[in-house]
């Protein structure tokens, strides 16, 4: 279906830009994952304009995600988040770090994205911070779009058959996306440990 919508938008000329920030607000906002987009727009508006378009939409959708867990379904996203041992730290951490605890939680893969965009919205981080701290989002941005460019079209999305420097590009993301996972987990960890004992709940 979105490779479908992707078509579609190819085709659309000028308009194909808007038409597809417009796709990734309504993936956010609505649980859809955006990996295919990501690839997508490296295939349809190349790596610049490709990353540019994605980093817009992505930042615009999870501020509406977050807006919507904060004002408008806040009982179902604590719900849905409750028992979670990391979205527990995280909610910890950022009343300490809010922006930093952000960036890093967006460079992590291990933080599915649009359901990270809902916590946020029943944490104390503000507005403000969450948006800034979508920049953390710029270099997976990148990577995906350039694998979607080198992919060469839209077909070829779905498959296997990726070029030589595609799979580099995969396997430079893993390796990121593992690296800023540990910094995450510990710095997180560090500042919601520091929070607790300050509150008097962890002994030193």
């Amino acid at each position: 279906m979105l490779q479908e919508a992707l078509t579609w938008i190819q085709n659309l000329g000028s308009l194909g830009a808007i038409a597809f920030i417009v796709l990734y607000i309504f993936a956010a906002v609505f649980f859809i994952p955006g990996t295919i987009l990501t690839l997508g727009a490296g295939a349809v508006f190349g790596v610049v304009a490709g990353s540019v378009y994605v980093f817009v939409g992505s930042t615009l959708g999870a501020i509406a995600a977050f807006l919507v867990g904060r004002y408008w379904a806040r009982d179902w996203v604590a719900r849905r988040i409750e028992g979670n041992e990391k979205f527990k730290a995280i909610g910890d951490a950022v009343a300490k770090e809010g922006l930093k605890v952000v960036i890093l939680t967006r460079l992590s893969p291990v933080f599915p994205f649009t359901l990270l965009n809902y916590a946020f919205g029943v944490t104390r981080v503000t507005l403000k911070d969450f948006a800034i701290g979508c920049v953390g989002m710029i270099p997976g941005t990148v990577m995906y779009v350039y694998i979607g460019s080198l992919a060469g079209n839209l077909a070829m999305l779905g498959t296997t058959e990726l070029s030589r420097e595609a799979q580099y590009a995969q396997w430079g993301i893993r390796i990121v996306g593992l690296i800023a996972t540990v910094i995450v987990t510990v710095y997180i960890t560090r500042i919601a440990r520091k929070a607790l004992q300050e509150n008097g709940l962890e002994q030193n």
